[in-house]
């Protein structure tokens, strides 16, 4: 094994859980130093202070937020100026000022997983698609409760149901594979139609047509400024009554207070959800229903996936440091 560069150093935000080899062998390359903020009063002042100068790569993990909050404009500004990328494991990036990150001098190359968690988070939309559906959660709960199947009403099944997938990119190409296999009908509509070949047939439709046309909706789209609440008040009322609603992007896409109402309503028939608003704070009148399948954002929750998961985002690492690149730069910086 290569000595370290003794001028580099590779921050760590967060714990690594399976991929330790490959960790460890980033120490070729650099000396591998961990935070011991527990805050993000305390990380800003360590990054003051000078603690991370040298430090040109920093791995990130989604619940590294309890230590640094989000990394935005102020923190961007405090960090060492040494430090040329951000690698962070997993697929959202919405943790991430990337404006912020590319308009820094010199400035930060931001790195994400964007493929390696298509399949266990298809497959978590598919129980909740199921789930919603077929109303079990009312079942399984009055169960627990002794209650045998309790008044449960009769659920649907997904053969012939059209399902709508807003956001066709790798998750949502994963689960209409899936859908299909169930005999559903799969639509989508995207910032812009794909090629034949990457919607698999799937027919594009608009956002209007998807809402007013699908059986079961399913948010699959990344969060930003454009997609913040992009299901609201209006669009429940646009959809078709009785629709089915599944979330396993991020909770702010949706306006989870008028989920709620919708629920009341009778709108919405039920609904599944993997992620939430305010996690880990879920709404009360979510908590209250049991019409909606409640998942604790376990999309990618499996030994396999999150060992992927690692493994990319430390490779992500290994080639920006060896050769300047990385193995899959956030969209916003894919030319840069």
């Amino acid at each position: 094994m290569g000595s370290a560069n003794s001028e580099t150093k590779i921050l760590l935000l967060g714990e690594i859980d399976f991929a330790h080899k490959a960790w460890n062998a980033l120490s070729e390359l650099g000396e591998l130093v961990t935070c011991t903020a527990t805050n993000r009063t305390d990380f800003l002042q360590e990054c003051r202070a000078g603690k991370y100068d040298g430090v040109v790569a920093v791995y990130r993990t989604f619940h590294s937020t309890s230590i640094t909050g989000l990394i935005d404009e102020e923190l961007v500004k405090a960090l060492p100026t040494s430090l040329k990328y951000i690698a962070s494991c997993g697929a959202g990036y919405d943790q991430i000022d990337v404006h912020a990150c590319s308009a820094r001098s010199p400035l930060i190359r931001v790195s994400n997983v964007p493929t390696a968690v298509d399949d266990a988070t298809a497959d978590v939309a598919m129980f909740l698609i199921i789930g919603a559906l077929r109303n079990l959660n009312i079942g399984m709960h009055a169960l627990r409760q002794g209650k045998w199947r309790g008044t449960a009403a009769l659920g649907h099944d997904p053969q012939g149901k059209v399902l709508g997938i807003l956001g066709m990119g790798g998750i949502g190409r994963n689960l209409k594979k899936k859908a299909e296999a169930f005999g559903m009908k799969v639509i989508y509509h995207n910032r812009r139609q794909l090629s034949e070949e990457l919607s698999g047939g799937a027919q594009y439709v608009t956002f209007d047509e998807l809402l007013s046309t699908s059986d079961v909706v399913s948010l699959n789209l990344p969060l930003n400024k454009n997609t913040r609440h992009i299901i609201s008040k209006a669009e429940f009322a646009k959809m078709k009554d009785g629709v089915v609603v599944v979330n396993t992007a991020r909770g702010a896409v949706m306006d989870e207070a008028a989920l709620v109402e919708a629920l009341d309503s009778g709108k919405v028939f039920s609904a599944g959800l993997d992620v939430f608003e305010e996690e880990p704070t879920i709404h009360p009148g979510l908590l209250d229903n049991h019409k909606v399948v409640l998942v604790p954002h376990m999309g990618t929750w499996t030994i396999e996936t999150i060992t992927a998961m690692e493994e990319w985002t430390i490779e992500n690492i290994r080639l920006g440091l060896e050769t300047g690149k990385l193995k899959s730069p956030v969209a916003e910086q894919a030319d840069l």
